[in-house]
């Protein structure tokens, strides 16, 4: 089966560190089925000029990521002017580079419900294939609220063949814009169990340079105002006095990050800006900390809770999105509401102290990995095309993981030769080497 994936969330050589998700996940799904990545890239004339667009319109039209050939098209975007035609702009922009580049699909995936998952529809119509839309959360529960979006949204959502949503929350978000449930899947996100594992604290904070007697909070993500960073840095400044043994450090970057330093400047050393770091490095800092900040406003399943729990560190988050299906139990953290600073701080200060086993956590937790997430996303896939998984071998099996809140069916597809995979990969790689 051949698989056209389109999503502008997606790494590229510029900007590598973008959606590791969607990279994992992809890369795993191609243990099931040849594919091809649109990981397309927006443009308009004079881009390169403003500071927000101009790293990745100097990404490379083709590269091989994990595996997968990507090619990087260029879409043309309308930002902020009429995001009505950003849907149809980019469907027709790709059905350019279909009929450039492409040898058919069987089946069309978009990747973020607008505009990709409506250009994956459009396409798919075109060709006679079936569409699947992968919704992550903000295309749901923040673009579904913009009048000129809205109608093109829905548009797109209720003819796909099947709709993916990463958590139970979202699917709901998803039926009441006009989709049945029994053509919404819950796929939860996986993670990497061999970087993401239960290590030894002190070890991890001697390798970063911190000292193992402070207690340590994390927040990893985005620095945006939406995303609560702005909320953990004024949080734990109503908690620093009272504990001056604990800090804060916040991994990542984003457009609220000058705010987010000025913020910081105010409690001095105690609070750390790290800007965006490998995914290895963010690994360490997890294992190094006492307990994850994530106090978003809005969210899908963030793979950083997911983490963080396959770590073996507690969590203090927003009680939104998907969060609630992974933070089951409260041995697992605290749940707050968005923008409720009084109580994140009372939970942050709890989470600084408070003992736990991490092996435990790992273990209540239940992360799975990400080849359990692609396997799930396949069976999507097949039936999409109206096929039915077929049984993998006892010894291939591995823990189950919940589908759309119930166990999902041993059944499942086998994988194919790793020798299937498109001519056009191997041909960039021979000419990258």
């Amino acid at each position: 089966m051949r698989i056209l994936l389109i999503t502008k969330i997606f790494p590229n050589a510029m900007n590598p560190g973008q959606a590791p998700f969607n990279r994992r996940q992809f890369a795993a799904l191609s243990r099931y089925c040849d594919i091809d990545v649109f990981a397309t890239i927006p443009w308009f004339p004079g881009a390169s000029r403003f500071s927000r667009w101009s790293v990745s319109t100097d990404a490379p039209r083709e590269e091989i990521i994990e595996g997968l050939p990507v090619r990087h098209p260029r879409f043309l975007y309308l930002p902020k002017v009429a995001p009505y035609l950003n849907g149809p702009l980019y469907a027709a922009s790709m059905l350019f580079e279909l009929v450039r580049h492409h040898p058919a699909p069987d089946v069309i995936v978009g990747s973020f419900a607008y505009p990709d998952g409506f250009a994956a529809v459009c396409l798919a119509e075109l060709l006679g294939v079936p569409a699947v839309v992968k919704v992550h959360g903000s295309d749901i529960d923040v673009l579904s609220q913009q009048p000129a979006v809205r109608p093109a949204l829905e548009w797109g959502l209720r003819r796909a063949t099947r709709v993916v949503a990463v958590s139970k929350q979202l699917k709901e978000g998803v039926h009441a814009l006009g989709v049945p449930r029994d053509r919404i899947d819950v796929v939860m996100n996986g993670v990497d169990r061999e970087m993401f594992r239960p290590r030894d604290r002190g070890e991890a904070r001697a390798a970063l340079g911190r000292s193992p007697e402070r207690r340590l909070l994390l927040y990893v993500g985005h620095l945006l105002r939406d995303k609560g960073a702005l909320d953990a840095i004024a949080a734990f400044e109503r908690i620093a006095p009272a504990h001056p043994e604990v800090d804060l450090v916040l991994v990542g970057s984003g457009a609220d990050e000058q705010a987010c330093k000025a913020a910081a400047e105010r409690l001095g050393g105690r609070v750390l800006l790290t800007g965006r770091l490998p995914h290895d490095e963010v690994a360490r800092w997890v294992a190094a900390c006492d307990a994850l900040v994530l106090p978003s406003h809005h969210e899908g399943t963030p793979n950083v809770v997911i983490e963080s729990l396959a770590s073996g560190r507690r969590v203090v988050a927003t009680h939104v999105g998907g969060i609630p299906d992974v933070l089951s139990s409260p041995e697992l953290g605290e749940l707050v509401a968005p923008g409720d600073l009084p109580a994140l701080a009372q939970a942050m200060s709890r989470a600084a102290y408070a003992p736990y086993d991490p092996e435990r956590i790992t273990a209540l937790s239940g992360c799975s990995g990400w080849d359990e997430s692609a396997r799930a996303f396949y069976d999507v896939i097949l039936a999409a095309r109206g096929e039915r998984p077929v049984p993998v071998p006892a010894a291939e099996k591995r823990p189950a993981l919940q589908r759309d809140g119930q166990p999902p069916s041993s059944a499942r597809w086998a994988p194919p030769p790793a020798s299937r995979r498109f001519p056009e990969a191997a041909q960039l790689r021979a000419s990258q080497a």
